[in-house]
């Protein structure tokens, strides 16, 4: 294979495979918070204790990825020309 070819190929597998794990499992665990939906602070004895909420993920400790957010997108905006 050249290496042209190969670099297309990768990067399409690449690309299928994103669009799989966005179809199978849309929302990824928050980046700011981990996952856990609020912040880790530590009292005076150096204990760890829950934090504030976390604002990005509102929480609930998930967000929706770029590739879903993107393909809602276009849906919406489809949809709406539609009719």
């Amino acid at each position: 294979m050249t290496p042209a070819l190969l670099a297309v190929t990768c990067l399409l597998a690449v690309t299928l495979g994103y669009i799989g794990l966005c179809a199978a499992s849309p929302f990824g665990d928050c980046r700011k918070c981990r996952g856990m939906g609020h912040a880790l602070k530590t009292d005076h004895k150096g204990r760890p204790k829950r934090g504030k909420d976390c604002r990005r993920c509102h929480a609930s400790g998930k967000r929706i990825r770029l590739g879903r957010w993107l393909y809602n997108r276009w849906a919406r905006i489809y949809r709406a020309g539609i009719r």
